[in-house]
């Protein structure tokens, strides 16, 4: 299964004074889709980098339908799009408890070797798993 969900409830410090949720912080909800898609996987993004590739962002797009609110619980669906190459693309939906689609949006991440500061192929350990689904 390439998807994975997380939910949280909306901080007050993620607001603001009107209670909706600053733009900004959309992208931080989706990297923790993607940290926990990729933890659920079984591949710790801190062992990643631990053996010297990182996960930069080169791309990420969101499209606004509504606003998300202080105290709402909000899901974060993440789908990885296609195989990984050098590089790692997944689509999402944020949407609240009542089904709501607050946001879709993408990423792009390269595989790159810390060492070398240059693109490298996805990492055999993490293709190996990948495959498995």
């Amino acid at each position: 299964m390439n998807f994975n969900k997380i939910s949280f409830r909306v901080r007050y410090g993620e607001t603001d004074q009107m209670g909706v949720v600053y733009h900004g912080n959309y992208a931080q909800y989706l990297e923790m889709g993607r940290i926990e898609w990729l933890r659920n996987k079984g591949i710790s993004y801190k062992k990643l980098e631990e053996n010297g590739t990182i996960l930069p962002v080169i791309s990420l797009s969101v499209k606004f339908k509504k606003s998300a609110l202080y105290d709402d619980m909000i899901t974060v669906e993440t789908i990885l799009k296609k195989t990984p190459t050098v590089k790692i693309e997944f689509d999402y939906v944020i949407y609240n408890e009542k089904g709501d689609v607050l946001a879709t949006a993408n990423t792009v991440l390269a595989f790159v070797d810390v060492r070398k500061n240059r693109p490298i192929k996805c990492p055999p350990e993490v293709l190996e798993v990948l495959i498995k689904d």
